[in-house]
């Protein structure tokens, strides 16, 4: 393994990645394969926009281990199904140690559930979150000049909170731009900077 001057890692397959998606092996194929990949399509954007918000005050590795729980637990995130939640669904979910038991996390999701389904009146979720796209992208050497906010990620915080979202603060909905590929902050040097299509390496 050889440190690099931009701050990516190299690691032993000769692949340089940030230092965050080096060492766990599940954060390395994530990184690898899903983060910063253009996603597009209500559900798939509901369930990250969820997953964020689930995230929040926690690390990104807890989350990513208990996706397949989550999923489970959601019912796949399915807008439909999660804004038709219950009471008894709340409980079912404060039950379940296969996910993070927050209770004003559990009620902020299926809150968002219902505020998506509304959004389809007005061009959707989808259409929404990808009108936020920056003119321009971040282009970090290390992990200290890497954003944690944006003008954009305020902007859409806001605008999520007006129709109804809540748990999608400025930080929050700048991880979303990153992980779903609206803004490219992979390190340059990385073999996955550019590999997102949106914007060039």
């Amino acid at each position: 393994m050889a440190e690099q001057g931009t701050g990516v890692i190299v690691g032993e397959d000769g692949l340089a990645r940030a230092p965050w998606g080096h060492h766990d092996p599940l954060l390395r194929a994530y990184y690898d394969t899903e983060w910063g990949m253009p996603v597009q399509g209500e559900a798939a954007l509901f369930e990250r926009v969820s997953l964020e918000a689930f995230q929040s005050g926690l690390s990104w590795l807890i989350i990513l281990r208990k996706r397949p729980t989550f999923r489970a637990a959601f019912d796949g995130f399915d807008p439909d199904v999660v804004a038709a939640y219950d009471e008894s669904d709340v409980e079912r979910l404060m039950a379940d140690p296969g996910i993070v038991r927050n209770r004003r996390k559990v009620d902020a999701t299926i809150a968002n559930a219902r505020a998506t389904v509304a959004l389809r009146d007005d061009g959707g979720l989808e259409q929404l979150v990808w009108s936020f796209k920056p003119d321009r992208t971040p282009r970090p050497t290390v992990l200290e000049e890497v954003p944690t906010t944006s003008p954009e990620s305020l902007a859409l915080s806001k605008e999520l909170k007006r129709r109804g979202f809540s748990f999608v603060g400025p930080t929050t909905m700048f991880a979303l731009m990153e992980a779903v590929g609206i803004v490219d902050t992979h390190l340059v040097g990385s073999h996955r900077r550019g590999a997102s299509g949106v914007w060039p390496a």
